[in-house]
């Protein structure tokens, strides 16, 4: 995603650019359940200018992927140790705190119930997704890629697009990350870790197609 435009859906800008759903957020803008609907329509119901947040989406877009390395293979272990082992890392305790909300406080009204099954899910698309990754495609591109690279990128873009329905799970499930009043520390420190690890998430996923496989989509065109 490079330049963005006021018809593009609110849920595809927030699965695409790194730091949009934060936006979206602090705006008042749903781009879960909410979320199929013109940037330009959500902006005006939410009583702000279009091109007013437009611009502020488009910097986010000019910023995406800048500190990222420029050769290759250290982008491709910046990948690794950056979002990777974090990935891994951090659904290991947010799974169980995940668990612990919901049965602690199933009964209150904005309980994330559900919210455990889909970070399982998620937990299980990821894993399959970055082992073939490690195991397959980076090392392909270590060596030098080639035409027949085409078709793993290809299937991992479209995991992507999986990986992006889970994520939207995700918010749907823990009502937006919207913390109720007197909220527990559990529950606290639960969505706060949700806003970073999706974000992470986002971040991640818009490296790889924009930047790293970009690269190979012109070496083998």
């Amino acid at each position: 995603m490079t330049r963005l435009s006021p018809d593009m859906t609110v849920s595809t800008i927030a699965a695409e650019l790194p730091g949009a759903a934060e936006l979206f957020r602090r705006a008042g803008i749903s781009f879960c359940c909410g979320g199929n609907i013109a940037l330009s329509e959500a902006a005006r119901r939410a009583g702000l200018e279009p091109q007013d947040l437009l611009a502020k989406l488009q910097a986010l877009a000019d910023a995406a992927g800048r500190d990222a390395p420029e050769p290759t293979p250290a982008l491709i272990d910046h990948i690794l140790s950056r979002y990777h082992a974090t990935h891994r890392a951090e659904l290991q305790w947010l799974i169980p705190l995940a668990q612990k909300v919901e049965r602690v406080h199933g009964d209150h009204e904005d309980a994330p119930i559900g919210l455990a099954e889909v970070l399982i899910a998620l937990q299980d698309d990821l894993d399959a997704h970055m082992t073939k990754e490690e195991q397959v495609l980076f090392p392909m591109m270590l060596q030098g890629a080639g035409p027949m690279i085409a078709h793993p990128i290809a299937q991992m873009r479209h995991e992507h697009d999986d990986t992006a329905r889970l994520l939207a799970g995700v918010e749907h499930a823990a009502h937006g990350l919207n913390l109720p009043e007197g909220a527990c520390g559990s529950w606290t420190a639960l969505y706060t870790g949700l806003r970073k690890f999706t974000s992470d998430l986002v971040a991640h996923m818009h490296l790889e197609n924009a930047v790293l496989f970009a690269r190979f989509d012109t070496a083998t065109a």
